[in-house]
């Protein structure tokens, strides 16, 4: 089986984003706005998170799918690369879990 990373994703959004295509719901979603992508991203989390508590394997890979596909939807609108937050992770795997939240501001 190919590769298939998060990076491949984001291009195939990046690339459809303006695409113009009205078969293309990444075009739609980008037309639509930041609203409109953060609600869909809000649903699939919640769709999510109903599969895993229910214990649908099939549902959970489904519903995460759907919910990094819109999560990088979301990212793409609001002008934050994947490698920021890629970043932001790489950068959090240097400390334990405890310290580095620790270390987040407070509000």
């Amino acid at each position: 089986m190919a590769e298939f990373s998060l990076s491949d994703l984001q291009k195939i959004v990046s690339d459809r984003a303006h695409s113009g295509d009205p078969d293309s719901w990444t075009a739609k979603l980008f037309a639509r706005g930041i609203d409109k992508a953060a609600q869909k991203l809000g649903e699939e989390a919640v769709e999510t998170v109903i599969a895993a508590v229910k214990g649908d394997k099939q549902g959970l890979v489904s519903e995460s799918a759907d919910l990094i596909y819109h999560w990088l939807v979301v990212l793409s609108i609001a002008g934050v690369p994947l490698d920021d937050v890629l970043k932001e992770l790489e950068g959090r795997t240097r400390r334990s879990g405890i310290a580095e939240k620790a270390s987040r501001p407070k509000g």
